[in-house]
């Protein structure tokens, strides 16, 4: 399997550097091919402007989604960017690596999502219609290639609990896991998320260490997180309003956007 890990955390040395050699050794110990883009050490450029479209002319309103559409239609978008999509088209699985910062991941990773996922490759791709409404939840240019987060937490596991304080960890990772990384197509899986990273002893990390081991062995076999597809027949187009029969009844927010296995819809 080809696998690109994308790293986003400014210190080489710290937990999240430890974590990634060990997602790295087991995942070519089990014969995968890997690159890295590290975000930090490649001083990569994370807010979009003027720089990103050079053909855009020098009197004309930037408007970043039609700039991104035109640059891409016309292979001028610039050489990082379009190493970075080559990257996503080569590999098999994506891994985004971060430690979580106010509830998100950092600005720089941010950025690189941002510029990256352009216009006519991650999004606004496919045909829109009364029937389908673009290649996106399930389809699109990324389709039947996986992905997963690697995030590491400087709260207790408690406090992202479903009754935490902080709210459920699930739901916190709902944007990037559903529309990031689900959005243009991924099967995702779910996420390897370490806690109280600050309180970590050796001990400790060697277990982190062991559960991140058996999560990179069984990268192409964890069943992944059981969205719904967007044009698999849940939704009402064009409102994209999950059908009424769907779901309980009570029930609102990110989780209705998971297909229950187990119920009759």
């Amino acid at each position: 399997m080809k696998i690109l890990l994308v790293f986003a955390h400014p210190e080489p040395r710290s937990l999240n550097g430890a974590l990634r050699d060990v997602a790295i050794k087991e995942l070519e110990a089990q014969g995968h091919e890997v690159r890295v883009s590290d975000l930090y050490a490649d001083g990569w450029k994370s807010e979009i402007d003027r720089a990103d479209f050079p053909s855009l002319a020098p009197d004309a309103r930037l408007i970043a989604v039609a700039a991104s559409k035109n640059a891409f239609d016309a292979d001028t978008l610039t050489d990082d960017v379009k190493a970075e999509i080559e990257k996503l088209l080569w590999a098999d699985t994506l891994i985004l690596q971060f430690p979580l910062w106010w509830f998100s991941m950092p600005a720089i990773l941010k950025g690189w999502v941002e510029r990256v996922f352009a216009y006519g490759f991650a999004y606004g791709v496919g045909e829109h219609s009364d029937k389908r409404w673009g290649d996106r939840y399930g389809e699109g240019t990324l389709a039947g290639k996986r992905a997963m987060l690697i995030v590491t937490a400087g709260g207790w596991e408690a406090h992202y609990s479903p009754r935490g304080v902080n709210g459920p960890i699930d739901d916190l990772l709902f944007p990037i896991n559903h529309g990031i990384l689900y959005y243009p197509g991924y099967d995702v899986l779910p996420p390897f998320v370490t806690y109280s990273v600050d309180r970590l002893d050796e001990a400790g990390f060697g277990s982190v260490a062991e559960g991140l081991r058996e999560r990179m062995r069984t990268l192409g076999s964890t069943p992944p997180i059981p969205y719904r597809q967007q044009n698999g027949g849940d939704y009402l187009i064009p409102s994209m309003q999950l059908r009424p029969e769907l779901g309980e009844t009570a029930a609102t927010g990110f989780v209705l956007h998971l297909k229950d296995e187990t119920m009759a819809d």
